[in-house]
């Protein structure tokens, strides 16, 4: 099999892999509708160890996917049902402290924003996460008659891709920050993007 960049073979499957993962992973869910709302309340400084933890904690999902983990836990009773209480507790949490953040201007001191582990928590919780990249992983194959490469090279563009989606977000919800200094736009937005998680959220459960 010719393997070169200008094989057709190759680069066909590798830009349907990039536009699934774009347009499934990348659509609105906890993950990133999360990542966007603490970027806009606590700017991309106090948010860098959340959107690490979102990143590890779906890398995590992949790497879960990829081995067959995620069928071994759905597999034991109520395994998939902690999960998602768990997953929902804490995004009303987040909701919570997102919507009660005060205005960037108007904080003392540095704001006590959701870290790695808060982040990292949500997306190996998260449900959408497990059906988007279940689906992308299983539904394309960029190298035919090879598994091992196969799995490889979508394990390898993935996590790419859960890197830029994630930092795609985030850099959206900082691109809000500017309208956090004033206590009007502050309170209008940081609800807006409270309500649209605890939404996605319930979208994504049933």
């Amino acid at each position: 099999m010719d393997t070169s960049l200008a094989d057709p073979g190759l680069w066909r499957p590798l830009a349907a892999l990039i536009l699934a993962a774009a347009v499934v992973m990348g659509s609105p869910g906890p993950s990133t509708i999360s990542v966007t709302a603490v970027g806009a309340s606590f700017g991309i400084r106090r948010s860098l160890p959340y959107t690490a933890g979102l990143i590890a904690g779906t890398a995590a999902v992949l790497l879960a996917v990829a081995a067959g983990v995620v069928a071994l836990v759905t597999s034991i009773p109520h395994g998939a049902l902690v999960l998602g209480i768990a997953s929902a507790v804490y995004i009303l949490y987040l909701a919570w402290k997102i919507a009660t953040a005060p205005p960037l201007g108007g904080r003392d001191g540095p704001a006590a924003a959701p870290g790695f582990l808060g982040g990292f928590g949500l997306a190996v919780a998260n449900p959408k996460a497990y059906v988007a990249i279940a689906t992308v992983f299983a539904g394309t194959t960029v190298i035919a008659g090879n598994s091992g490469l196969d799995a490889a090279a979508k394990l390898a563009l993935l996590g790419a891709m859960i890197v830029l989606i994630h930092v795609a977000w985030l850099l959206a919800g900082v691109s809000l920050s500017r309208w956090l200094h004033d206590p009007v736009s502050s309170r209008i937005i940081n609800l807006v993007m409270a309500a649209a998680l605890v939404v996605v959220t319930v979208v994504a459960f049933l």
